[in-house]
């Protein structure tokens, strides 16, 4: 019996969040990032993030989460950090950049020059964002794997 190919994971396109209401949701996040809405609806809104997206669904009944979380990546971890705290936004304890929204979704906040994640030059171009560039260590980890920016 032949063994037929998998196909392989490549990235998210997008996160769905659920959230107890959706003009809330975008206020909330209004005030901590900027960004585009994409679409709304009632019972949905959809922000850009680049070539990615986040879609905030309305319905969240779970309680708080503890350790599911996103990762969300940002241009300035420090503005988020600031922000958090003028907002009055608990920072959740441990080693990262953590916080829960109205909803119990636990968001990470990771500062994209740390992190081997990377956005192609068009879309950074795109976003406004072309000057912003990785620190050795995720350059470092990005050239063990074989995909080091040329």
């Amino acid at each position: 019996m032949t063994k037929s190919r998998k196909a392989r994971a490549v990235g998210f396109n997008h996160v769905a969040l659920e959230v107890g209401d959706i003009d809330a949701a975008l206020e909330f996040y209004g005030d901590l990032f900027e960004f585009t809405v994409r679409r709304r609806s009632d019972t949905a809104a959809f922000i850009d993030l680049g070539d990615q997206f986040i879609n905030f669904s309305k319905g969240r009944r779970q309680g708080p989460d503890d350790n599911r979380h996103v990762g969300l990546v940002v241009d300035d971890k420090a503005a988020v950090e600031r922000q958090l705290k003028e907002l009055g936004i608990a920072i959740l304890p441990g080693r990262f950049l953590d916080f829960l929204d109205p909803w119990g979704n636990r968001i990470e906040i990771v500062g994209y020059p740390d992190i081997q994640f990377t956005k192609a030059a068009h879309v950074l171009r795109g976003m406004g964002l072309e000057g912003l560039k990785k620190t050795q260590k995720a350059l470092d980890e990005l050239a063990e794997k074989g995909m080091a920016p040329t």
